[in-house]
């Protein structure tokens, strides 16, 4: 039977936060950073982010990990388990060693559970300004707020902020003549797409005449 890890005092890692004074002590502590991951963290890096030891901390690791899955015993174990924070049902996450790193994941027996809560969620939050501003950002990139706001007609300041904040736009440098910052759609856009590149995305000119003019309108708008 593995025996709990014993947690490290301010004076073992080095002064600093009494990590083991914390609520929940080391294991919490451990916790609470995994949670917070946007991509995998090597035991080392957790160790030092944590002022601990490389041992404590890959040791803690497989603890949690061994909880997560819903470690079980059976007696005369089962007090001793209980002690040592096992339970005996598994958890909507799992901790996985991947790619050199340790993150916190939900499992992929809830993968279409969680995939559509996402996309409901993404779906409600991308109102239509949105989708029609990306839409021209997409079609006529790299291009200016004010060139985008000339096409739909209205200020597109805050949703250009909003399709920024989301990943799907970016900085693409500046006009070379206005000094305008230019904006194009990202790798994530064409991932959420399921398209290799902007080249396959669909030809809007045959559904929308007179669009070929928009250009000549707004470049006559600022004489």
């Amino acid at each position: 039977m593995r025996k709990p890890v014993q947690e490290p005092s301010s004076e073992d890692t080095g002064g600093g936060t009494d990590i083991a004074a914390l609520p929940g002590g080391a294991r919490a502590a451990l916790e609470a950073v995994l949670m917070i991951l946007d991509q995998p963290a090597s035991a080392t890096d957790l160790a030092a982010g944590l002022n601990l030891t490389v041992a404590a901390v890959e040791e803690m690791l497989l603890e949690l990990q061994r909880e997560y899955d819903g470690y079980t015993v059976k007696a005369p174990d089962m007090e001793i388990a209980s002690n040592a924070g096992f339970t005996s049902t598994p958890r909507g996450f799992e901790l996985r060693n991947v790619a050199g790193g340790w993150r916190i994941y939900s499992r992929a027996e809830f993968a279409d559970i969680v995939g559509a809560f996402v996309l409901e969620g993404q779906t409600a939050r991308l109102t239509q300004a949105a989708l029609e501003t990306l839409a021209v950002i997409a079609y006529r990139q790299p291009v200016s707020r004010a060139r985008v706001s000339a096409i739909r007609g209205v200020n597109v300041d805050s949703v250009v902020r909003t399709l920024t904040q989301r990943g799907l736009i970016e900085d693409s440098g500046t006009d070379p003549e206005s000094g305008a910052l230019l904006y194009r759609t990202t790798s994530y856009f064409l991932e959420r797409m399921g398209i290799g590149s902007v080249a396959e995305l669909p030809q809007l000119s045959p559904h929308l005449p007179g669009l070929e003019g928009i250009e000549e309108f707004y470049d006559a708008g600022r004489m």
